[in-house]
């Protein structure tokens, strides 16, 4: 019998998931749904193709029941104060640019209120959203970020309270306000079957990944600060800037059925980065991105003064995720510590790694209980990677950092403990099937592989396996481990083609 889950409800709009927990990203066969009101009446039908699917058209405060096969669901849409479209404010396709038309119907937008974009594409500077409402895009629609620099107001590194405001790679500094940006915002909802469109190609983002111009960092296309109670549901976000959809200091956020895509030589435009944040999931996303698709940060430390705050209980569930540096990085700045991370159920396909940690002296902060489990990886040069050495910044290769003597052990000094890898089938393996790099002075421990299956890639050419002074290329290795220790024998299955070398 098929399960249903309700996932997230808006005021028009609502979310489920089907049968995760025996498919991956995609159902394993088509299920013809249907939707009825409240009166058992025909309201739409279709066939559901993958886990998590959105229906948008719904009105508020109305029930309805969701049918798939054997399977039913009643829900009942939120109840909505207003409706407001934006084209009844002054919005249109033909301006240069409706942020200020825009901004006026979320400020006169009441509590409980929708905001509508309808179908075209209405080009506009940052737009500021604010608790309590819902931003719909219908089918359709396309926000668009304007290419101008100079309609982007800058976020200060921090607010006049002192918490932190702007952000760039786990440090305080000014940044550009994104085209969609939520600060001190809860119950907030982004949803819809249109797109919002970074801007990324347009005006010259990606011409300067890691300087600063104006005095402030590049924008992100969605920003999401000291927000509680966020669900973004049903649309494509794509063109960004930098990183695409950047949740900081959030608490309580879903994001579902999405859609988030750029130009695989964008620099640095990672498609979903939850930064010290807490109670997180990540359900039913599409990734093909210039970065790492997911990226799980908590600051870093930093003499302008880092983030610091954990990143705690996050699920990723039934995404897919088909190119990207990374598929799901943890790191590389983790100073304010990482754990209880749930990978489930996941397709990684073409993305250089799969799941990554990485890390060095003068992070400090800990990494801790992984869980990577039933997911499935192809073409993925390196499926599973741990590294205290990765050079990042300007001493990172310098002998404090890449030194392979045990150093002293100060707050400084980075850990990483209880990493589960179960049920994990890896095919056309280039580098080796695991890599795991730990300090001499504060070694992985806790490491466990059950029933881990791989597969080589019988053309892989030798590649070093990670970001690191010292590392040797290599082709076709099994597990690779210094400083790291299994908490038990590895359930590694390996099948290797004719005539490959193992190293």
């Amino acid at each position: 019998m098929s399960t249903l889950a309700l996932l997230a409800v808006s005021t028009r709009t609502a979310s489920f998931s089907l049968d995760a927990e025996q498919n991956l990203y995609a159902l394993d066969a088509a299920r013809r749904w249907s939707l009825t009101d409240a009166a058992g009446r025909p309201v739409a039908a279709g066939q559901a193709t993958r886990v998590v699917m959105t229906l948008h058209g719904l009105l508020p405060g109305r029930t309805y029941r969701l049918s798939v096969e054997e399977a039913g669901l009643s829900f009942t849409t939120a109840a909505e104060s207003a409706l407001i479209d934006i084209t009844d404010c002054g919005a249109s396709a033909d301006h240069d640019d409706n942020a200020a038309f825009i901004q006026a119907a979320i400020d006169r937008l009441p509590p409980q209120g929708t905001l509508k974009i309808p179908r075209g594409r209405f080009q506009s500077g940052p737009l500021f959203l604010k608790s309590d409402m819902v931003l719909l895009l219908e089918e359709g629609a396309v926000l668009s970020g304007h290419p101008d620099r100079a309609r982007y107001p800058v976020l200060a590194a921090r607010h006049a309270d002192g918490r932190v405001l702007g952000t760039w790679e786990g440090v305080a500094e000014p940044c550009f306000a994104s085209l969609v940006t939520a600060l001190d915002c809860t119950n907030l909802t982004i949803t819809g079957a249109g797109t919002i469109d970074g801007g990324g190609d347009r005006g010259d983002w990606w011409s300067w990944p890691k300087e600063t111009r104006d005095g402030a960092r590049r924008p992100r296309t969605l920003f999401l600060s000291h927000g509680e109670g966020i669900r973004l549901t049903g649309l494509t976000v794509r063109n960004s800037p930098a990183w695409t959809i950047h949740p900081v200091f959030c608490r309580d956020l879903l994001a579902a059925d999405l859609v988030i895509e750029n130009d695989p030589l964008s620099p640095n435009t990672d498609g979903l980065n939850p930064e010290c944040s807490r109670d997180v999931t990540l359900t039913g996303l599409f990734f093909s991105v210039g970065d790492d698709c997911i990226a799980i940060k908590a600051g870093k430390r930093d003499p302008k003064g880092g983030l610091e705050q954990s990143s705690e209980r996050i699920v990723v569930e039934n995404c897919r995720m088909e190119r990207g540096h990374g598929g799901i990085v943890i790191g590389s700045e983790m100073s304010g510590s990482v754990r209880d991370i749930t990978v489930r159920r996941c397709e990684l396909r073409d993305t250089d790694r799969g799941l990554r940690v990485k890390t060095r002296r003068g992070r400090g902060g800990s990494v801790e209980r992984i869980t990577l489990e039933g997911c499935t990886m192809d073409r993925v040069a390196m499926p599973l990677v741990i590294n205290s050495f990765y050079f990042c910044d300007a001493d990172g290769r310098s002998d404090y950092v890449q030194s392979r003597q045990p150093l002293p052990v100060t707050d400084a000094t980075p850990t990483i403990a209880d990493i589960i890898i179960r049920d994990v089938v890896a095919e056309n393996v280039a580098i080796a099937a695991a890599a795991f790099y730990g300090l001499p002075e504060a070694p992985i421990t806790g490491i466990t592989i059950e029933n881990y299956r791989v597969g080589f890639d019988p053309d892989a050419t030798p590649d070093v396996p990670d970001m690191a002074c010292g590392f040797e290329p290599m082709r076709h290795a099994e597990v690779v481990t210094e400083n790291a220790s299994l908490a038990r024998p590895a359930g590694l299955h390996i099948s290797r083609p004719t005539q490959s070398i193992a190293v």
